[in-house]
């Protein structure tokens, strides 16, 4: 159960943001409205949500998810992979601290909240670009005395783990087809979401509502299909910097 949410407002400078979608660059104005969107949302659902004023310098600074794991007992600041993104954690490690214990991870560990997929007391860490075995190893560190596991899995070609793979309740994971049939994740029912509408696999999972990006009427569907509220959410200026639901937001 989520009470509460950390998010960060677009900075002007997100045109020069990060991206290998090939979208063009985002429209700042309409990334506002979008992002107000989704804080109302996330208000709507019952949380508290804080909203941070962008950082100079930062022209990724929205995607608060990657600065830190957060769980009911500690908040993990993250060193993040990217090194234009190195030093964003700095700034939300104040918000954190008045609100959970805090752990630091150091380099040479590196680790971004988009690769860590908790399900309960379970954290799946994927290895990609962004995140190392030993950012997966310093996670189970900080995490372990609180009764928690971390399972790495390996990526496949996208930017996070989260790219590929989110929980949307009822033990179901939204998949791509690259972790179809994984082993890490065979507990689980599986519901492939294919390359055409491969953005709409990174949907957000509140309290028994699942939000979904516009757009793509056969996730849409996949998901309607299970039951339970839905809400959808226009999520264009963020997705030309490979943005998506999760990356907006850290619950907990």
């Amino acid at each position: 159960m989520f009470t509460h949410a950390i998010t960060r407002r677009p900075s002007e400078e997100m045109v020069d943001g990060i991206t290998t979608a090939n979208l063009g660059k985002p429209d700042f104005r309409l990334a506002i409205k979008q992002h107000d969107a989704y804080c109302h949302a996330l208000t709507e659902l019952g949380l508290d949500v804080v909203v941070l004023d962008a950082v100079a310098g930062y022209p990724d600074c929205c995607f608060v998810e990657d600065t830190a794991v957060v769980c009911s007992d500690v908040a993990v600041i993250t060193p993040l992979g990217a090194p234009s993104r190195q030093g964003e954690q700095l700034t939300i490690a104040p918000v954190l601290a008045r609100r959970r214990p805090v752990v630091r991870i150091d380099p040479p560990a590196i680790i971004e909240g988009g690769d860590v997929l908790q399900v309960e007391n379970t954290f799946f860490v994927g290895i990609s670009e962004r995140t190392n075995e030993a950012g997966a190893e310093a996670l189970a560190k900080a995490v372990r005395p609180y009764g928690y596991s971390v399972v790495p899995i390996a990526c496949g070609p996208s930017l996070h783990f989260k790219t590929d793979v989110n929980y949307i309740g009822r033990n179901t994971l939204l998949v791509s087809p690259f972790f179809a049939n994984a082993p890490e994740l065979e507990a689980f029912d599986r519901i492939v979401v294919g390359d055409d509408e491969a953005y709409a696999r990174n949907c957000l999972y509140i309290n028994g509502t699942t939000l979904v990006p516009a757009g793509f009427p056969k996730t849409l569907a996949k998901v309607t299909d299970l039951g339970g509220n839905i809400v959808e959410l226009e999520m264009s200026e963020f997705r030309k910097l490979d943005g998506g639901l999760t990356c907006l937001s850290l619950r907990f």
